[in-house]
């Protein structure tokens, strides 16, 4: 059991097809976890274990390992690409103290590297950045560089200047050490130390003068000695780079080639110098689930139990929970408690993660990520604690699904089956749904993206051995109004046999909110007549119910403040019934007066194409309703930045590489939902 000050948790996160997993593989080799590298491109890549991610050579799931370097114990989650499985990016972030951002040196910061980029800094997760790919036609160091500032906002400082480019890169100078380091042969790992090249010598002042000047700012000390001109220590600067890089305040950037073997050890000491243990982080802040007072808990063996359900996976007909301990310690056989169930839930066995494989555990303390088995109930964003010293630690927030379509079971009597097994996935992946279609009594499953949904299809015949028929993907839309507006109704019923009278009256107001502000039901400041809480929340109830059905086509209403003006009648009449009833046939009305309108998602999308194909590109995108926000052309090809509308994408992977005879792709984003055009 590593002590908490050698422990690293570290996520590696990037755009798809940057080399997230490649580097992975490489870094379980350099530590000696895997005797054999694993490619993704043959479907032999340890971190990517399921069916569908060797068969596609994508990553889906986040997966975690650890492994040992120089007495540090580095737990890495290895996380997916592709803007279907954002979720995963999520939940990760959320319970780690350190991340590797990779990004492709031609590339460059891509759509989904920088959504990372913002989830990291939502959850101020210090980062070192990895220029990959140096060996690729068009690789840019320093374009990278420039795009880490302008497109993020960072602080990007080079620690390492690339050898050579292109075809000829064969190694780093170590700005901190003073060292060239060469990487002779592709396929081994083995690198040698040597003198800086004397055609470097200046760039390599250059820069490291500028890493100088940054760790300097940071530091009394060292601005000193910089002033004067003198030579800084490097375990000073070692020190003082770390202080920075944990609080933010600097990015340290290296570079490599993960397919090619380059660069692989020195990221693992950036790893170990400049990323934080969880003792080095904050403490983690929650709240007393019954008086909401602020609780800090510190990463220590010594404080209660408290830990956050950051993922639910099914593995071998199992349901397996991975927990990230903050504080306090976790064996097994231990009971322990759930504040947002309030429901106690056992642990039956402990492991620590090696991609799918489960190494046994007796116990988990600070710092650690594991999984647990014998936890039914909880679910992802969960806290899990001890009875006596019950906390909640905030939760996670996931993007809403943009698509659906509607799945059947190939024969009738595997409906059930169908339903329980889509209800495990949807255990695990907060952004997949399921429901009944009332009208048609069709099963629909929601997602981020066609990709999200055939995956799903696929893991339905593959891992539940049930064959089904997928329907055609449709856009999921959103209601919102666009005015004000008030209604009044009123129920009334009266049973002649038992003499008893329900009735009320009320009246409702609902006003357009701005974009994202999400939904409201608000109580005037005198509605007329006191009600018990029974029946206000009965009258909640029925305009919840309202929420999820618009007036224009029945899906769900965003941005919308429902306000209960007056309530009228007696309360001896009052029925739970009668007050839902009334309620909800006011903001029916009202809502169908408040001029309702459709909303549609709109995909941020990025496309990269060849010069001469760009005017046709573009007159693709406005055919498709596309607004075009940026160009920025490069020296092989031009990168389009637009808006359209996730309806018009439908089938546009075919026309693009027809419009650039398949030299063209495109990437996209969720970016938010807007009114029909």
């Amino acid at each position: 059991m590593a002590k908490i000050d050698l422990i690293r948790n570290i996520g590696i996160a990037a755009h798809i097809d940057a080399g997230k997993t490649t580097i992975t593989e490489r870094i379980l080799f350099a530590t000696g976890q895997t005797h054999k590298l694993g490619e993704v491109h043959d479907g032999t890549a340890v971190m990517d274990w399921m069916d569908q991610e060797q068969e596609r050579g994508i990553t889906i799931t986040s997966a975690a390992t650890t492994c040992s370097w120089h007495k540090h114990t580095i737990t890495i989650i290895d996380t997916p690409g592709h803007v279907d499985f954002t979720a995963e990016v999520e939940r990760s972030l959320r319970v780690l103290d350190g991340m590797v951002a990779v990004f492709c040196a031609v590339g460059g910061v891509e759509p989904q590297s920088e959504t990372v980029w913002r989830q990291a800094d939502r959850y101020c997760v210090p980062r070192v950045v990895f220029v990959n790919k140096m060996d690729r036609l068009g690789s840019d160091f320093a374009g990278v560089m420039a795009q880490l500032r302008e497109k993020l906002g960072a602080s990007p400082v080079a620690i390492q200047l690339p050898i050579g480019s292109e075809s000829d890169f064969c190694g780093v100078v170590d700005l901190l050490a003073g060292k060239a380091l060469y990487w002779d042969d592709d396929q081994e790992l083995d690198f040698r130390e040597a003198e800086i090249p004397q055609d470097m010598q200046a760039a390599v002042e250059a820069a490291r003068q500028t890493l100088w000047e940054a760790v300097a700012e940071g530091d009394d000390e060292l601005l000193e000695l910089f002033l004067e001109g003198e030579a800084l220590p490097v375990e000073r600067v070692v020190e003082v780079l770390r202080r920075q890089t944990i609080a933010g305040q600097i990015v340290p950037v290296l570079c490599g080639s993960g397919l090619k073997n380059k660069g692989i050890q020195p990221l693992l000491e950036a790893v170990v110098d400049f990323l934080p243990s969880p003792a080095e982080v904050p403490p983690v802040c929650g709240q007393h689930p019954e008086n909401k007072e602020e609780i800090e808990r510190a990463a220590k063996n010594s404080e209660p139990l408290a830990a956050l359900l950051f993922k639910v996976a099914m593995m071998e007909g199992r349901r397996l929970v991975f927990l990230r301990i903050y504080s306090g310690t976790l064996a097994v056989g231990q009971e322990i408690f759930n504040p947002r169930l309030k429901k106690k839930e056992k642990v039956s066995r402990l492991f620590q993660m090696q991609s799918h494989k489960k190494n046994r555990i007796e116990k988990a303390v600070a710092g650690d990520i594991v999984v647990v088995m014998g936890i039914k109930h909880s679910a992802t964003g969960d806290t899990i604690c001890t009875l006596s010293e019950p906390i909640i630690l905030p939760g996670m927030e996931f993007t809403v699904p943009v698509i659906s379509a509607a799945i059947e079971p190939q024969r009738n009597s595997d409906l059930d089956k169908l339903w329980d097994s889509l209800a495990k996935l949807a255990d695990e992946d907060p952004t997949f749904q399921i429901k009944m279609d009332d009208e048609t009594g069709q099963v629909v499953i929601s997602g981020m993206g066609e990709l999200h949904l055939e995956i799903i299809h696929e893991r339905l015949r593959q891992e539940f051995n049930l064959e089904s028929n997928l329907g055609k993907p449709q856009v999921l839309y959103q209601e919102t109004i666009t005015k004000e507006a008030v209604s009044t109704a009123e129920f009334e019923r009266i049973d002649e046999e038992e003499k008893e009278r329900q009735f009320a009256r009320l009246t409702v107001k609902v006003v357009p909110c701005q974009r994202d502000a999400g939904n409201e039901i608000a109580w005037g400041s005198d509605v007329g007549v006191k009600l018990s809480e029974a029946f206000k929340t009965a009258v909640v109830e029925g305009l919840q119910e309202v929420l999820s059905s618009g007036p224009v086509q029945g899906y769900p209403l965003v941005d919308v403040e429902l306000r209960i003006v007056t309530v009228e009648g007696e309360n001896h009449d009052f029925t739970k019934v009668a007050l839902k009833v009334a309620g909800a046939n006011a903001a029916r009305q009202a809502l169908e007066a408040a001029a309702p309108a459709m909303l549609e998602p709109i995909m941020e999308t990025e496309i990269i194409v060849p010069e001469e194909n760009l005017g046709d590109v573009i007159g693709e995108l406005n055919g498709r309703g596309g607004r075009v926000l940026e160009i920025d052309s490069q020296e092989h090809f031009s990168r389009i930045t637009a808006d359209v509308p996730l309806q018009r994408l439908f089938g546009y992977t075919t026309a693009l590489r027809s419009a650039t005879k398949g030299r063209g792709s495109f990437a996209m984003k969720s970016s938010r939902y807007d009114t029909i055009a």
